[in-house]
């Protein structure tokens, strides 16, 4: 049998939007199995919220710099094949930080510890500094989150900061780590 073809990172734009939101309602549904949260949202309403959804997609629309830009990456068989990842990128919420942007992953359990995260993250970062704008990736993981945490700090990331307790999902506190990288070119 051969060997299966590598994913391809591709970018998401807004008239592909509607088949992430398919994947990513599908990858919430793990979250919270066997106790392992990787998103602030109680397992039995692990789902993109409309107007989060709503966002999402008027942020591939916005310039970015501007206030409430995103952009969006999957993984997976290319053009029209299974998603295994994807990493997104966008703006702070407050103002005077256009100078950062702040990171969102996920990969699929079945594509896990296969080298795709750091693949994702590489991608995400090589994309930050082409655009010359951008000098920082801010991000945010949940403490239990081991598997992630280990990631970001291969991929570089340093941790600035905990906030213990900051959730109590399902019975459960859950704290969450602040992490950032230094990616603008020297």
């Amino acid at each position: 049998m051969p060997p299966a073809a590598p994913l391809q990172i591709l970018a998401v734009e807004p008239d592909g939007f509607d088949a992430f939101v398919a994947y990513l309602n599908g990858h919430l549904r793990d979250n919270g199995t066997d106790g392992d949260y990787f998103q602030p949202m109680p397992r039995a309403d692990s789902r993109l919220p409309p107007e989060r959804e709503a966002a999402w997609r008027a942020g591939l629309g916005i310039p970015v710099g501007t206030p409430g830009w995103r952009r969006l990456w999957i993984a997976g068989e290319a053009p029209h094949g299974a998603i295994a990842g994807h990493i997104d990128l966008r703006s702070h919420a407050q103002g005077f930080c256009g100078h950062r942007c702040l990171l969102g992953m996920g990969v699929e359990r079945a594509q896990r510890r296969r080298g795709l995260g750091a693949r994702l993250v590489v991608h995400a970062e090589n994309w930050v500094r082409a655009t010359g704008a951008i000098d920082w990736i801010d991000l945010q993981v949940l403490s239990g989150n081991g598997p992630a945490v280990r990631l970001y700090e291969r991929c570089g990331f340093q941790r600035t900061g905990e906030t213990a307790d900051l959730f109590r999902i399902d019975g459960a506190s859950l704290a969450s780590i602040s992490m950032t990288k230094h990616v603008a070119l020297p």
